[in-house]
């Protein structure tokens, strides 16, 4: 039954791959390889020994590609194994392979990977999101019931909203980062795509916890809410949200804290606004989880709006630093004939690195130049800080050291303010400079640190639709806990052809 049960998957995986492009690298599935059977009786999602799962082409697994979506290094093997990833095989499971992804992790649709292209599950003329885009699209079409994926200002989440999945992104330090390759230190964090919360509750509890060789890892305080705890699983809560109001305070903030001409400030606003299908689905996870018997109460968050250019700022000015290791010298493929070191280095990042990757680090060392940092980069700190204060006043501080009673339990917010976009010049494509406009729901959970799980509300036009809620640091419980609930009232769906090979 389970050699049966292997080989219908075998087959099941090449054929979605074919469409969808998820992977930069599968192994080859041995014909004795552990694997689950589905059995009703078996349905909780908590066991993972025998279950397959897909890692970032960012992540390191030993042995396989490392390629971080670049051509740079394409050809590059990882010599180890990330910290996460040694957890979870530790457990039972295994890895089927490297996903796609956007240039080290720089972009929000997986397109700018020099390698190859993800498609959508639900519309394979579609992006599936990015960079994560590829663990998305393959737990989407069920070629794996989870993934890890980074999250720098919301590579975890935007593409679970895209391919209709669950995305979590932990709270800064609670899961290793050792074996991530670096893009931005101080905001990025190993996350998880999975198909149920069960799933993604039980790959979470493998995963974090302090690392000895991830000095910035911890676990999480002693007050926290324990990961599986004795609370009902439906508790009500009070949950945040930002009014139609609010959403539009932070427009017009954006507009006009832009730079530019009057068309590239509309540009930005329009990004950010919310296409009606997305605002219908926000509108239903309100409802939903107000019927459920949770408290829904508006708030504003005034430091939203400060939130994009602040992200980017510090992003591309930790890409510059942590780039500059691809030299040719160190890391990356050599061109065949350089005339000196500096020639060396120029010939290497100029075939290697894509647009993206070097209009980043020109900004972040444009930002971080003497007589730059105090005008940019410092003022960008000072913003992170505000908007970290912000977040602490309705949820709640990171060190649980206090009596004070937080005003939310968590906080209900868009994921990205359109479903899954098109291509080219379908209409249906957003620029580059939108896409990054568009970031303004996603990055300020990275810049405050805090945990964000984004999880499907439903279909609009047969895209999905997703929301996130963003909690406390360290409350990564009480967030399963409320999408669990939701999920059990409101299955997430599936695209045509899905098929489940697990409990």
């Amino acid at each position: 039954m389970a050699s049966t049960a292997l080989e219908t998957y075998r087959t099941y995986c090449t054929q979605w791959e074919a469409q969808i492009g998820a992977f930069i690298e599968m192994k080859a599935i041995a014909p004795d390889r552990a694997f689950p059977v589905v059995a009703p009786e078996a349905s909780q999602g908590n066991d993972l020994v025998g279950l397959p799962f897909a890692v970032k082409d960012n992540i390191a697994v030993q042995d396989l590609s490392l390629s971080c979506g670049s051509k740079l290094l394409e050809e590059l093997r990882a010599p180890y194994t990330a910290t996460a990833v040694q957890k979870l095989e530790a457990t039972g499971a295994w890895v089927l392979g490297k996903t796609n992804l956007d240039e080290f992790g720089m972009g929000s649709s997986t397109d700018n990977s020099a390698i190859k292209q993800t498609n959508n599950p639900w519309d394979t003329s579609r992006v599936a999101g990015g960079s994560s885009g590829g663990s998305a699209a393959a737990v989407a079409a069920g070629m794996v019931p989870f993934a890890l994926g980074s999250d720098t200002g919301g590579s975890v989440r935007q593409p679970a909203s895209f391919c209709g999945v669950l995305g979590l992104k932990p709270s800064y330090g609670a899961v290793s980062r050792y074996g991530l390759v670096a893009y931005a230190s101080s905001l990025e964090s190993i996350g998880i795509l999975a198909d149920t919360t069960a799933r993604c509750r039980a790959v979470f509890s493998v995963i974090r916890g302090k690392d000895p060789l991830d000095q910035t890892s911890q676990d999480a305080p002693s007050a926290a809410a324990p990961l599986y705890g004795t609370d009902p699983l439906g508790a009500p809560k009070v949950i945040g949200v930002l009014s139609a109001q609010a959403i539009a305070k932070a427009l017009a903030a954006v507009a006009a804290g832009i730079e530019g001409s009057p068309e590239t400030q509309e540009t930005a606003a329009a990004a950010a606004l919310l296409e009606e299908e997305v605002r219908q689905g926000f509108e239903l996870a309100k409802t939903r989880l107000a019927a459920l018997g949770h408290r829904l109460v508006d708030v504003e968050i005034p430091s939203l709006k400060y939130g994009v250019p602040a992200y980017y700022t510090i992003a591309t000015a930790e890409a510059s630093a942590n780039l500059a290791r691809f030299d040719g010298v160190r890391y990356g493929r050599r061109p065949p004939w350089a005339e000196n070191p500096d020639d060396l280095i120029d010939k290497t990042r100029e075939a290697g690195f894509g647009p993206e990757v070097k209009l980043r680090i020109l900004l972040g060392t444009f930002v971080l130049r003497s007589g730059f940092q105090d005008r940019y980069y410092l003022r960008a700190q000072r913003i992170r800080s505000r908007i970290r204060r912000s977040f602490e006043e309705l949820l709640g501080s990171a060190d649980y050291g206090n009596s004070e009673t937080p005003r939310c339990d968590a906080i209900l917010m868009p994921v990205f303010p359109t479903r899954a976009f098109g291509r080219g010049d379908t209409g249906e494509a957003l620029s580059p400079f939108a896409q990054k406009a568009a970031d303004l729901y996603t990055c300020c959970a990275n810049l405050a640190g805090l945990p964000a799980l984004a999880f499907p509300v439903g279909l609009a036009g047969g895209l999905p639709v997703g929301v996130q809620l963003l909690g406390r640091a360290f409350s990564e419980a009480t967030l399963l806990d409320l999408v669990e609930a939701y999920e059990q009232a409101h299955p997430f769906p599936h695209p045509a052809g899905y098929q489940a090979f697990w409990p």
